[in-house]
């Protein structure tokens, strides 16, 4: 209890703006708007009460078969679990596989921080090319490298930086073309199992190991259209900061790094980069010319998980499948992500993925393993999977759940501050899994599944939030 309470409850979490506000900057052309000083807010937890009595399953069981029978969610598989003792405290139907549309990022978050740990970052490196004044542009995974200081994501390594590495080391050599290697990832760029409408939404791109702002057109716009080969698009856009002419920005195209010079390694765990060549000197192809590194892991997947970042998601699959040796695809994710999930202890036989994000249909999670993971992630046994926690909405306060838990829904409110969990949408498919504090300060851990649901989103999901909020207005003792 004393490691969650620091994991979830001691955090002071502030309302967060528009992501690409962090950095401070805005997109050129823009008014800037004056924005009175907001006071600093207290903790939107509540803290956990180590002596807090623990609900009767009885108890629990009647408060929440009364809110989902007859409910527009009425088919909800839920398991809610004791976090401090482990104990099932409500099942229904919650051994069964079901599609668990965005809580499987739950799932990709728990491996990836296994499998990388919180510290690691994603590397985006230069090196010489074949040819004098050629430079390649190696992508190494990072979906939130940024062209310039108005990126989306906090944080993120930018490619006007990359650019004055890249032209001091090659001293008086001037750059005249870019080539773009974005060969780490293999396979389709789209998962086949995703419904028509996925690829060119708002809300997914093409899955490539290169790319500036989650392939945003508009970094300044959550909601922009996305680049159809954002590699490409990045490439251009390396292009454009090396000072190349329009003619050879629109020629950039895909190629292969020359060997690395020197035992160059490509992805450091932390920071640093390689030795850079003597400015001025001849530069021998696959010679590295600079490199910028991701915001940290723990980053990453608080992108993920708080506006249910499906990019980002596939970019974190493919990096447990880069640590466990599997091929960058779709297909090496899932099965990278099973594995890194068995070695935890989970019962993976009954776990089916085809993607990180949970856009696929073919995904198949029980709720019982859902709640596994959130108490794995709490208990104190696997420290590094606390960071989950980090990235997961506030009910009425933040990411996905900022405007859930609240009016128009007035039986939800007991949940707001005091839930905290990962939503899932897909058409017919709704779904939340976190934790939540109940009356009494006691934390228990819940996954509610729900597919088949004939009820739009907007009347689903308040029915699916009634089950936390009825576990948080409850003792049920």
């Amino acid at each position: 209890m004393l490691v969650l309470a620091v994991a979830i409850s001691g955090l002071v979490i502030v309302r967060p703006g528009p992501v690409a506000g962090w950095l401070g900057d805005r997109p050129a052309g823009r008014t800037a708007v004056v924005v009175p000083p907001e006071p600093t807010p207290g903790p939107v937890l509540a803290g956990a009460a180590v002596d807090a009595p623990t609900p009767a399953a009885a108890r629990v069981q009647a408060a929440l078969d009364k809110v989902i029978a007859g409910s527009p969610v009425s088919g909800a598989r839920v398991a809610v679990v004791d976090i401090v003792t482990g104990q099932s405290v409500y099942s229904r139907e919650a051994e069964t596989p079901t599609v668990p549309a965005s809580t499987t990022k739950l799932l990709t978050a728990a491996a990836v921080l296994a499998a990388r740990g919180d510290a690691h970052r994603i590397p985006t490196r230069v090196v010489a090319g074949a040819a004098p004044g050629e430079v390649v542009i190696v992508g190494g995974g990072d979906p939130t490298l940024a062209a310039d200081a108005n990126g989306y994501y906090a944080g993120a390594g930018r490619l006007d930086q990359l650019a004055e590495q890249v032209k001091s080391a090659l001293g008086g050599t001037v750059p005249t073309k870019v080539t773009v290697d974005s060969s780490l990832y293999s396979g389709p760029v789209h998962e086949p199992g995703w419904d028509p409408d996925i690829p060119g939404s708002t809300f997914a791109a093409s899955t490539t190991a290169l790319m500036t702002d989650g392939a945003r057109i508009d970094p300044a716009d959550e909601k922009s259209p996305r680049y159809t080969s954002p590699d490409i698009a990045a490439g251009r856009a390396f292009a454009k900061e090396l000072g190349l002419p329009t003619d050879a920005v629109k020629a950039v195209s895909r190629g292969a790094a020359p060997p690395a010079v020197g035992g160059q390694s490509g992805a450091p765990t932390s920071g640093g980069s390689a030795a850079a060549p003597v400015a001025g000197a001849a530069v021998t192809p696959g010679t590295e010319l600079g490199r910028v590194l991701s915001p940290p892991m723990v980053r990453l997947v608080e992108f993920m998980l708080n506006e249910s970042d499906n990019v980002v998601a596939e970019a974190l699959a493919r990096q447990v499948a880069l640590a466990r040796n599997q091929p960058a695809s779709f297909t090496g994710g899932a099965a990278a992500t099973r594995a890194v999930l068995g070695e935890l202890g989970l019962p993976v036989d009954r776990i089916e993925l085809a993607d990180g994000s949970g856009l696929s249909r073919k995904n198949k999670i029980p709720p019982s393993v859902l709640v596994q993971v959130l108490t794995l992630a709490a208990n104190g046994s696997r420290p590094e999977l606390a960071a989950l926690f980090n990235g997961l909405p506030v009910a009425a306060w933040s990411g996905t759940l900022q405007e859930r838990f609240r009016s128009p829904a007035v039986q939800n409110e007991p949940g707001a501050g005091v839930v905290r969990a990962k939503t899932g949408t897909l058409s017919g498919v709704n779904a939340l899994s976190g934790v939540v504090t109940t009356a009494d300060g006691r934390l228990l851990a819940f996954a509610a599944l729900a597919d088949g649901v004939s009820a739009a989103a907007e009347v689903a999901q308040p029915a699916l939030d009634r089950i936390p909020a009825t576990l948080a207005a409850c003792g049920c003792r």
